[in-house]
Order: structure tokens, then sequence, then C-alpha cells
């Protein structure tokens, strides 16, 4: 299933997560206008090394741009291709507006980064030795998600259901669309176990689907209650 739309409406206007759309799309942009050597060398730099995050290997000299923990942050911002890049921010354009919505800019803006710095390392723990880069802003994405579950299960997300030579949209509650993202993430990461190499970091989206669970609970506002069907227009509030 392909979301492509839900029927939530907001009250504010999303500013952080079209701030953070513009960003990963930026840094991508100028990402892909390296040649291929100093592109490789940006991805090392900025991407997070679970080995250097660590402390078990140190990088080179011409790619120790930042601290290794900062890499953690950095990280969200780098991509490994167009359908990588488009496919994050399809899910942080639908889900994130809503979550933005019922915590305000700053919090949201917290959020995002804290689900993002948990989720690397949720897949870092399970290869502390490894030196392959991670890029992508799918574990803070995840933590989004995990929070829009709890937040707003019954509304509809219409989706694209590819069928072989054919396809069908249909409206789908948010709850089974994301639940079965899940699973699927979960499994994935259970099959994934003890391969060697690069390839989804799975566990970063576990982990950061989990931290958001645990964490919306703090950031929402004290007046938005878990498990609406959608958003209502009805109630104001100040935002900061």
């Amino acid at each position: 299933m392909i979301p492509l739309h839900d029927d939530n409406p907001t009250e504010i206007t999303p500013i952080v997560t079209v701030s953070l759309i513009v960003a990963c799309v930026s840094v991508f942009l100028y990402q892909v206008s390296l040649p291929t050597g100093p592109g490789e060398a940006f991805i090392y730099a900025y991407g997070a090394i679970p080995a250097a995050v660590f402390g078990r290997v140190s990088l080179p000299p011409e790619v120790a741009a930042i601290p290794p923990s900062l890499s953690l942050l950095t990280s969200m911002f780098l991509h490994g291709g167009w359908m990588h890049l488009i496919g994050n921010m399809l899910y942080l354009w639908i889900f994130g507006n809503n979550v933005e919505d019922v915590m305000g800019h700053f919090r949201f803006a917290i959020f995002y980064v804290t689900c993002g710095v948990l989720a690397a390392v949720s897949h870092a723990l399970t290869d502390p030795s490894s030196t392959i880069p991670m890029v992508g802003a799918s574990g803070a994405i995840s933590g989004v998600l995990g929070a829009y579950l709890l937040l707003f299960p019954r509304a509809q997300v219409l989706v694209l259901i590819p069928l072989g030579l054919f396809s069908r949209m249909m409206y789908v509650p948010a709850g089974f669309v994301l639940g079965f993202w899940f699973v699927m993430q979960a499994l994935s990461g259970w099959l994934s176990l003890g391969r060697q190499g690069g390839g989804v970091a799975f566990f970063a989206h576990i982990g950061g689907f989990l931290a958001g669970m645990a964490l919306i609970g703090i950031f929402k506002r004290r007046n938005v209650r878990f498990f609406a069907p959608r958003r209502h227009r009805s109630w104001r509030y100040e935002d900061w």
C-alpha cells in the first residue's frame, strides 16, 4: 500500500514539516551534484557510522568533518537515492502535518529530532562494529508514524494498491495502514538479522516508531486525546 493523502484537517500551517522537506530535498540536490568521490566522502562524513558513534573506529581526517555523535542528527538529512527521498518525504508530508498540529512547531521539531536520534541508535546497536554509514529521515519519520497511530487510528488514508498490471485506490483506516507498515518493518528486520553489508535500516524504523509511540504522550497538547477519528476544527489553542 502506498499512502497518497489523509482526510485529517489541520489548524496551523505545518511550518516545521515543510521546512524539513525543503531541507532534505536541498541537501540531496547538493549531494547528487557532487562527483562520485566527493559524494561518497560526503556520505561518510555526515552519515551515522555505528562503529564511529560508539568509538570503535576513528574516521580518516578527510571525512572527519564533525564529531561522530553529531552524525546522528546530520544523517537524517541525507538520502541514498531519489526513491529513498521521495518515499520519505511523501510519508512526512501526509502524516507530519497532523502530528505537528497537535504539538505546535517547537515541540514537533524537538520530537522529530529525538525520534530520529533514538532510531539511529536503535540501528547502530544491532551492529555496533559496522562501518557502513546510515542515512535517511525514515527513522525520524517512523516516530511521526508511531505518534499518528495513537492519535488518529480511525482517520482515513487514501492508498494506492498495485495489483500487477492494474492498481486500485481506496480509503483505508490509518490504524490499518500504519499497523501493516510496522508489521512489515518488524518482519523484514527479523529476516535481516545476521546479514552483512548495507541495505534498509529496518531497526531504525522499528526504534523510531516505538519512540514516537512512547513520546507522544509527553509532547502532545493536554487537550488532545488519543484514538480520535480525525482532527476537529472546533477547538483552538495558542501555538508556541
